[in-house]
């Protein structure tokens, strides 16, 4: 496998294996957010040979959008795909946009409009509604993490993945911030632990990175315990928002990251990268970035 794993600029990856078939979807890194307008994805059988799926969004179907299409993550439910992306890049509450959903019968789209509204278009918690991840728990239940401007929550997605069901407090969405927490949520789970993964320092530069927690519970918390990933030269700087494959058949995990090249300066300039990460024993090792392995 050879690093970037596709070429042009890509960020915010999210993994997920669907139908045999290993797929990326990702934000078009382009530093100019009114031509962010759409998401690609990335599929593949061997983590080696990846076919490009273009303009994966049927954007004919969220008119309010005019920029910042940005990270995307989907979840599978009753045999349809859900994906949720941000827009718009809201600055608060008066702006339209946010966090949206869409659908489809195929994990390759067209992913269609699904509430013919955002799903989340508002600040809650002190969380800009972006960097979305879903995950799917042992029992069924779908969590949403997410947020930007340092503030992460979490919500409970209803059995139709419209919207939410309260916690035992009746809250519908929950802080579960971290100390240092800045964007890009990620969970993980293993023998019955939930290690949370999030991206911290300026996605601009070389300071992004990635620091994880641990807990019994998917709601935390989620004291910091370590760094997964940051710079390392002469390799990459800037590495970040990232998902992950588990491949059964051997065991292994892999982390699925943005990254950047030392010394580029253009906020636009990322790229798509896997490599190896050893979770085990409430512990996360450091991922050492390659160009190759």
């Amino acid at each position: 496998m050879v690093n970037p794993i596709v070429p042009g600029f890509y960020a915010d990856p999210e993994a997920r294996t669907y139908e045999g078939r290993h797929w990326i979807y990702a934000t078009r890194s382009i530093t100019e957010y009114t031509k962010q307008m759409n998401l690609d994805a990335f599929s593949s059988a061997d983590l080696v040979s990846w076919e490009k799926h273009e303009g994966i969004i049927a954007m004919e179907d969220f008119s309010w959008i005019w920029r910042a299409v940005w990270a995307p993550t989907i979840i599978e439910s009753k045999g349809r795909y859900y994906l949720v992306f941000a827009s718009n890049d809201i600055q608060n509450d008066e702006a339209v946009g946010g966090l949206e959903i869409a659908v489809s019968d195929t994990p390759e789209g067209p992913f269609r409009g699904y509430l013919g509204k955002p799903l989340i278009d508002r600040f809650i918690h002190g969380a800009q509604p972006i960097d979305a991840h879903l995950f799917k728990d042992d029992d069924g239940t779908i969590y949403l993490y997410y947020g930007g401007w340092s503030h992460c929550n979490v919500a409970k997605m209803n059995e139709d993945i419209t919207g939410f069901v309260p916690f035992e407090n009746g809250e519908l969405h929950r802080s579960i911030t971290p100390e240092g927490y800045v964007e890009g949520p990620c969970m993980v789970k293993k023998d019955g632990l939930y290690y949370f993964m999030w991206s911290k320092g300026g996605w601009t530069n070389g300071t992004y990175s990635v620091d994880y927690g641990v807990s019994d519970s998917p709601l935390g918390p989620f004291a910091p315990k370590g760094t997964v990933l940051q710079r390392q030269e002469p390799i990459a700087e800037g590495p970040g928002h990232h998902g992950y494959l588990h491949l059964p058949e051997s065991g292994e995990w892999l982390i699925v990251y943005h990254r950047r090249i030392i010394g580029d300066t253009d906020p636009g300039s990322r790229v798509l990268c896997i490599d190896r990460m050893d979770i085990d024993g409430g512990a996360i090792a450091p991922v050492t970035m390659t160009n190759a392995w």
